[in-house]
């Protein structure tokens, strides 16, 4: 999936909407793991589909443009940044260094045609080499930066392009990015940046510009639910920027084998509690003060309401009736919306989801291994006009090798520290002598932010001494919703090999299905166990209470252990098991 410098893309013509030419690069040097994707689904892929087939959609890679990573090396070397790129300085410091930096001259009247008569938002996407490899797909280490793009000024609108390249770059030297690579043994001189400029999905509604559906699909799913198997694959689906999906918030899961199929919550109260509220959008208003350093500049978070009143979620929610106590599809009466997409899951309104399985078919032939898909559907005039479907990345996942057979009778007994009946991966782990865990006495979902750092201190001296640990914790790992769980990146908690994930009253969360996340948990094999509050199986703090302490924080605590964990999970039939003894 890495680029190649024969990738035949053709040179970038300053005609970015031309209609001879919507995929083209600027400079020499390789795509990256994004640029590669997106060349192969448009090369390759989406000719695949039988003509006709889906007329209900116009089926394209958006519109993009690769920067190679000649122009990253360029950039580097004529402005000295290495020294300060390679350095232990804040993000915050090495962005400032970056922005202050010329762009090679070379490329500058290439991205100023490339704004002169575009006037809608643009995505500035990292394309590393390492970046979606298979052994180690790099997948939210690196940043991405959407800008509006709409300012009558051509002068502003590229100042604002070249930030956001600027921007991309410096991420790659970000502490997070440099955690990550060493925890996956990369050097960190070794990695060059590509960087993907692409069209956003989507349409205006005021000084909101999103598309009605982003979508992640996996052909194969670690967390099978219902009757579904883990080879029925997995879809999930939110309102708005793909932001919401990959940063872990809440979205709508299900097997595309089983679209109708509900999620598995104990009840109505659940369903409400859990359904996505807000949704994230371009903001194509003013902003109050230039923040082009940090990611959502020019991003929103707007409430479901607002939705609502762009009329756009015909096809994506149900209604609960309080009278009979159901949630019913569609918008046909008054009350708490629910974003299930059941309108177009449990009707022929839209065949998205009969789509989303032919293309993941093809893309699993193309790549010869199981694969995850982004994509993002805006419905315009539908159904007088075709739905455009813009096909985002393409990207390989990793299976799990050994068959672990683990019975429901080894889920109890003497010496269990954990096991739960909702476990993610495959495998047997004995050399885990470190435990990290949040302190469930003391654990408040108001302290999120502050467990997240200091997690990231442990998780420092664990990765300087070469140590893995099981980490423990509530809510879901990895989400961008501190309410929801603890905000970490993979960076901070990359010295973890084993994951429990425990739900609490007022926690009570699926599974982290962020693809950013997922995809770190599947690249380093992670053994991941969810444990239910309301469940037959509990975790032993007690146990753990009584052991060595190595660090203890206001909120988390460091043991370790005399003798390794066992540590076992039956990926097929999702259960799984930690014992001490």
């Amino acid at each position: 999936m890495q680029g190649h410098d024969n990738d035949g893309l053709q040179a970038f013509g300053r005609r970015f909407f031309g209609a001879e030419q919507t995929v083209s690069r600027i400079g020499e040097g390789e795509l990256g793991g994004k640029g590669a994707g997106l060349e192969l689904i448009h090369r390759k892929i989406i000719p695949r589909l039988e003509s006709g087939s889906f007329a209900e959609f116009k089926v394209a890679v958006p519109t993009f443009t690769v920067l190679g990573t000649k122009v990253f090396e360029l950039f580097l070397e004529r402005n000295k940044l290495a020294e300060i790129a390679l350095s232990d300085e804040t993000n915050d410091r090495i962005a400032h260094a970056f922005q202050k930096a010329s762009f090679p001259a070379e490329f500058v009247g290439d991205l100023r045609a490339l704004v002169r008569n575009v006037h809608t938002p643009l995505a500035v996407r990292s394309s590393s080499l390492l970046e979606d490899a298979l052994n180690h797909p790099f997948a939210g280490v690196y940043e991405t930066k959407m800008i509006p793009n709409n300012d009558f000024s051509e002068d502003l609108r590229f100042k604002r392009l070249i930030e956001a390249v600027k921007f991309v770059y410096a991420s790659a030297f970000f502490q997070g990015a440099k955690r990550y690579l060493r925890s996956v043994k990369q050097d960190i001189q070794s990695e060059r940046m590509a960087v993907v400029i692409q069209e956003v999905v989507g349409a205006r509604h005021e000084d909101r510009f999103y598309p009605v559906i982003s979508g992640v699909a996996r052909s194969y799913n670690y967390y099978p639910s219902g009757h579904s198997e883990p080879e029925d694959g997995v879809v999930d689906l939110a309102l708005g920027l793909g932001k919401q999906i990959v940063d872990g918030g809440l979205s709508w899961s299900y097997a595309p084998t089983y679209p109708r199929s509900p999620l598995p919550f104990n009840d109505i109260g659940d369903i409400l509690k859990n359904t996505q509220r807000g949704f994230w959008a371009v903001h194509m208003g003013k902003i109050s003060t230039s923040d082009p350093i940090h990611e959502t500049e020019f991003l929103k978070e707007a409430e479901l309401e607002e939705a609502e009143a762009d009329e756009v979620l015909n096809y994506l929610v149900s209604t609960y009736d309080p009278g009979s106590d159901r949630i019913r599809p569609g918008m046909a009466q008054k009350g708490p919306r629910v974003l299930d997409f059941a309108p177009i899951l449990r009707t022929s309104s839209l065949p998205l989801n009969d789509l989303i399985k032919n293309l993941l078919e093809i893309t699993v032939e193309e790549l010869g291994t199981a694969v995850e898909i982004e994509f993002a559907v805006e419905l315009g005039d539908y159904p007088k006009e075709p739905a455009r479907f813009g096909f985002l990345q393409a990207r390989p996942m990793m299976l799990p090798g050994e068959e672990i057979d683990l019975p429901e009778d080894e889920l109890t007994g003497e010496g269990i520290l954990v096991a739960s009946v909702q476990s993610l991966g495959n495998g047997l782990r004995e050399n885990i002598t470190d435990v990290v865990y949040l302190k469930p006495d003391v654990f408040d979902a108001q302290h999120t932010m502050e467990i997240a750092k200091e997690l990231e201190g442990i998780n420092r001296d664990l990765m300087d001494a070469d140590r893995e640990c099981l980490l423990i914790g509530f809510g879901r790992w990895g989400s961008s919703d501190r309410w929801l769980g603890v905000p970490v990146d993979w960076g901070q908690i990359c010295s973890a090999r084993v994951i429990v994930e425990a739900t609490t009253p007022d926690m009570i969360t699926d599974m982290s299905q962020g693809s950013h996340f997922f995809h770190n948990v599947i690249s380093f094999r992670v053994l991941y166990l969810s444990v239910k509050h309301t469940g037959e199986y509990d975790i032993d703090f007690q146990w753990l209470d009584s052991q060595e302490t190595i660090a203890e924080t206001c909120f988390v605590k460091h043991v370790r252990l005399e003798k390794p964990l066992t540590v076992k999970v039956d990926g097929r039939n999702g259960r799984g098991v930690i014992r001490h003894g």
